[in-house]
C-alpha cells in the first residue's frame, strides 16, 4: 500500500500554475490542460490516474480557469475522496469539493429539505440489516444470518439500479441475475422493508440518492441553484457508476458538458452492487465531441507483472474486453512471478507465511506485503500461519485510523503537550520532534519495541508506532518543525481521512485491495470453484472474476506470488485444479497464444462516433464460420466439420506422449492436450515455425519437445524423455 508516511507527503507547493504540470508524462499533461468540454480518460491499472486528475483540477485553479468552490470531484470511497483532497492541498488548489457520490448528495438532502419537502430530514439508518430482519418477520419468511445479508445485498442493488418491489422479479430474470432467495419473496421482503422506513421515519444510504434525484428533476429552481455552484464536475472509478448514480450526475449537469471522466472497464468488478462499465464504453457515443486521453504507461508494476496482467487479459471475452489497454511498464525489469502448487490449504498458508518472513529479513517492509484472497473466509487460515510465524498483520476494511480510540487519545495526548510547550516536563529530555511524540505516546503505553502476539494490544501498539513514523518522516521534509505544526498536520489529515500505514502484512479481500498497492502481493487459494467462484455461471460473470484476478495481479509492485492447494485439508482427496485464468500463464499449462490487439496510449479529439475497431474474429479454416470455442480455435475449424487428420501420426503422438509423461511423473496434459495432439496431426507441422504457430506449443514446449515431435510428424519414433528433456 502507498505509504502515507513517505516524505514526499511533505512536498513544496508549486509556485505557479505551470510547475503544477512538471513531472506529467505527455498524455497525463493532456488530461491536465483539457479543462473544457467532455474528457475521457482510459487509466490503466498503475498509470497514475489520480495524479493526473488531481493535477487536472489544480491546474485549473492556479491558471485561474477554474474556481475551486465550483469544482466537485466525485468517487466511490471515503479513503480515495480523502487522498484526493490530500493530494489538492499540497497542489496548492484547497477548496476543491472532493466527495463520494453519498455524501455530496447527502449534504444537498440536508440542505435542501426543509425547502422541498418541509421538517427535518428523516434519520439515516446506519445499517439496515435490523429493518430487513423485521421485514421477513412480519412476511413470515425465515432468514438465517447468511441468507439475511443477501437478502439485504439484494435490496441495496434493486434501489441503485432503480427497480421498484413489485418489478425486482422480472428485473431478477432480466439480468440473469441468481437471486438468493425465490424473487417473489424478496420482493414481499422489499415492499415491507420501504413500508416499515415510512413508517419509523428513517432513509437509508440508497434513499439519500434516490431523494436527491426526485428532488432535482421536481424542483427546477433547486437544480438551478445546484448547478449555479457545481460548474464543473469530475468523476473517478466511473466504470463503477450504478444507473441511480449516472441519473444524479445528469441532474447536476444539466445541458452543460463540462465533465471529465476516468475509469478502466477492465478493472469493473462491482456489478453486484449494480456497478456497470456502459457508461464509460458508451461516453464517445454520448460526448461525440469528447476528447479522450488513453493513460497506458505503468508505474507501479515491473516488467514481469504487467507482461501476466496483460497476458491475463490478453485471454478475456466481451465488450470490456475489447476495450481492454495494453499496458507498459515504466520501471526496471524485477523478479518473475511465483507459481506455487500446494498439497492442501494449511500447507499453503505456512508457505506463504513463510515467504513472507523471508522477505521481510530481506527488507520488505510487512506494511509493503499483502495476501489478497476471494472471499473473507478464506483469512482465518493466514491469520494463524502468520501469527504462528510471529509476522504482524492487518485485516482489511478496519475502522478507519483517525476514529481508532487509541489514535483519539493520542492525539489528545500531543494537542495538550504542545499548548503546555516548553512547560511539560515530560518533554525535558527530547532533543527534536520524533522524540517529542515519542515521549507523549509514552504515556499511552507505546513502547519502542511491539508487543508479542497478534490482537488488539497489537493493533493499538501498530496504530502509535504509525503515529511516530509520520512525526520522523514530517521531521525530516520540514526541519524545525514544531509539536504544534504537527498536530496541525494531523487535524489536516484527519479532516481528509488521509491517515498513515500501519506496519504490518494486510490480509484483504480482491475486492477490497481494489485502488491499493503493495510491493509484495500474494494472490492464494486460485483454484476453480474459487476463482472464478463456484457460482459464477454466465460468460460475463466468469469475465468479471478475471478482472479481479487482473485487479489481484495489478496490486504488486515487485514481488507477485500465485499459488493454490490441490485439497481443503491434509489427507484429502487431490481433486482441485488450478483456476483456468491461469492456463497459458503459469509453466506447464499450455501456450498462451498471440495476444489481442489492445488500446495503445494516446489521444483522441473530438471525431463524431468514432469507435475503437474490434479484434478480427478466427474463422474456420473448413466452413468459415467464426469460432468462439477455445478448442475449436485451436484446431482452427469446427467441432463438426470434417477433419483431414492423420488418424496414425495422432496415435503415434499419444503413444510418445504417454512415455513423457510417465518419465517426467507429471499427467499427459501437461505435455500436450489433446486438442493440441489433433491440431498437430492435421497440419503435420515440418519447421519449427510451422509447429510454434499451433496454439498449445508455446516457446518452452517447443525448445522441450519440437524435436521429438517434428521427428514422429517426419515418421521417426522421437527421443526418449530424458534426451527431450
Amino acid at each position: 500500500m502507498t505509504a502515507a508516511t513517505h516524505s514526499t507527503l511533505f512536498p513544496q507547493v508549486p509556485e505557479t500554475a505551470d510547475a503544477v504540470l512538471d513531472g506529467l508524462d505527455p498524455e497525463q499533461r493532456e488530461v491536465a490542460q483539457a479543462l473544457s468540454g467532455p474528457v475521457c480518460v482510459l487509466a490503466g491499472a498503475g498509470t497514475g490516474k489520480t495524479r493526473a486528475i488531481t493535477h487536472r483540477i489544480a491546474y485549473g485553479v492556479r491558471a485561474g480557469i477554474l474556481q475551486p468552490a465550483s469544482v466537485l470531484a466525485v468517487t466511490f470511497t471515503n479513503r480515495a475522496a480523502g487522498e484526493m483532497r490530500g493530494r489538492l492541498r499540497q497542489l496548492g488548489a484547497g477548496g476543491v469539493q472532493a466527495r463520494t457520490f453519498h455524501s455530496a448528495a447527502l449534504r444537498q438532502l440536508q440542505f435542501f429539505w426543509p425547502k422541498a419537502v418541509g421538517g427535518d430530514l428523516p434519520r439515516l439508518l446506519e445499517r439496515k440489516i435490523q429493518l430487513v430482519a423485521d421485514a421477513a418477520a412480519r412476511c413470515r419468511i425465515r432468514l438465517d444470518r447468511n441468507e439475511l445479508r443477501d437478502v439485504t445485498s439484494e435490496i441495496e442493488w434493486a434501489k441503485v439500479t432503480q427497480t421498484v418491489p413489485a418489478d425486482y422479479p422480472a428485473a431478477v430474470a432480466k439480468s440473469v441475475r441468481e437471486a438468493p432467495r425465490d424473487p417473489a419473496e424478496i420482493s414481499q421482503i422489499y415492499a415491507l422493508y420501504e413500508q416499515l422506513k415510512r413508517d419509523r421515519s428513517v432513509i437509508d444510504f440508497e434513499d439519500v440518492l434516490l431523494l436527491t434525484v426526485g428532488i432535482l428533476q421536481d424542483r427546477h429552481d433547486i437544480a438551478e441553484q445546484i448547478r449555479r455552484q457545481y460548474q464543473h464536475f469530475v468523476v473517478d472509478e466511473y466504470q463503477d457508476v450504478s444507473p441511480l448514480q449516472q441519473r444524479l450526475l445528469d441532474l447536476w449537469l444539466g445541458d452543460r458538458d463540462n465533465l471529465c471522466v476516468v475509469g478502466d472497464a477492465s478493472q469493473t468488478i462491482y456489478s453486484f452492487t449494480g456497478a456497470t462499465p456502459d457508461h464509460l464504453l458508451n461516453f464517445r457515443n454520448r460526448h461525440p465531441s469528447a476528447t479522450v486521453v488513453k493513460l497506458v504507461r505503468d508505474y507501479r508494476s515491473t516488467p514481469q507483472v504487467v507482461h501476466l496482467a496483460n497476458g491475463l487479459l490478453s485471454q478475456a471475452r466481451g465488450r470490456a474486453a475489447e476495450h481492454r489497454l495494453e499496458l507498459i511498464s515504466q520501471r526496471e525489469p524485477g523478479p518473475e512471478p511465483v507459481y506455487t502448487e500446494y498439497a492442501d490449504e494449511p500447507a499453503e498458508a505456512e508457505g506463504t507465511a513463510r515467504r513472507i518472513r523471508d522477505l521481510i529479513a530481506a527488507g520488505v517492509p510487512a506494511g509493503e506485503i499483502a495476501v489478497l484472497y476471494r472471499i473473507n473466509a478464506q483469512s482465518e487460515v493466514y491469520e494463524q500461519a502468520l501469527a504462528d510465524a510471529g509476522v504482524p498483520y492487518q485485516l482489511r476494511g478496519a475502522e478507519r485510523f483517525f476514529e481508532r480510540q487509541e489514535v483519539r487519545e493520542a492525539g489528545i495526548a500531543l494537542r495538550g503537550a504542545a499548548r503546555a510547550g516548553g512547560n511539560d516536563s515530560l518533554l525535558d529530555d527530547a532533543e527534536d520532534l520524533p522524540a517529542q511524540v515519542r515521549a507523549v505516546l509514552s504515556t499511552k503505553n507505546w513502547t519502542p519495541q511491539p508487543p508479542t502476539g497478534s490482537g488488539a494490544a497489537r493493533d493499538r501498539w501498530e496504530s502509535l508506532a504509525a503515529l511516530v513514523r509520520l512525526a520522523e518522516d514530517f521531521a525530516r521534509a520540514k526541519p524545525g518543525a514544531t509539536l504544534s505544526d504537527l498536530v496541525a498536520e494531523l487535524d489536516e489529515r484527519a479532516a481528509a481521512q488521509h491517515a498513515p500505514t500501519v506496519q504490518g502484512v494486510t490480509l484483504a479481500s480482491l475486492h477490497a485491495a481494489k485502488g491499493l498497492e503493495w510491493d509484495a502481493v500474494f494472490l492464494v487459494g486460485l483454484t476453480e470453484g474459487m476463482l472464478p467462484i463456484t457460482y459464477a455461471k454466465t460468460d460475463e460473470q466468469v469475465e468479471e472474476e478475471r478482472r479481479l484476478l487482473y485487479v489481484g495481479v495489478t496490486r504488486a509492485r515487485l514481488h507477485l506470488s500465485l499459488s493454490w492447494a490441490l485439497s481443503r485439508a491434509p489427507g484429502g482427496r487431490a481433486s482441485r485444479r488450478p483456476s483456468r485464468f491461469l492456463k497459458g500463464l503459469r509453466p506447464g499449462s499450455g501456450s498462451l497464444g498471440s495476444v489481442g490487439t489492445a488500446a495503445s496510449g494516446g489521444i483522441e479529439r473530438g471525431v463524431a462516433g468514432a469507435r475503437r475497431k474490434p479484434r478480427g474474429p478466427v474463422l474456420c479454416r473448413v466452413c468459415g464460420a467464426t469460432l468462439t470455442e477455445a478448442g475449436a480455435m485451436k484446431l482452427m475449424r469446427c467441432e463438426d466439420c470434417p477433419s483431414d487428420m492423420d488418424e496414425g501420426l495422432y496415435e503415434r503422438l499419444r503413444d510418445w506422449r504417454s512415455e513423457q509423461a510417465r518419465e517426467l511423473a507429471q499427467p499427459a496434459y501437461c505435455v500436450f492436450t489433446d486438442k493440441t495432439l489433433m491440431a498437430i496431426a492435421e497440419r503435420v507441422p515440418t519447421t519449427d515455425g510451422e509447429l510454434s504457430s499451433i496454439s498449445g506449443v508455446g516457446i518452452r514446449k517447443l525448445d522441450r519437445f519440437g524435436a521429438d515431435v517434428l521427428a514422429i510428424c517426419a515418421g521417426g519414433e522421437g527421443r526418449s524423455g530424458d534426451e527431450g528433456a
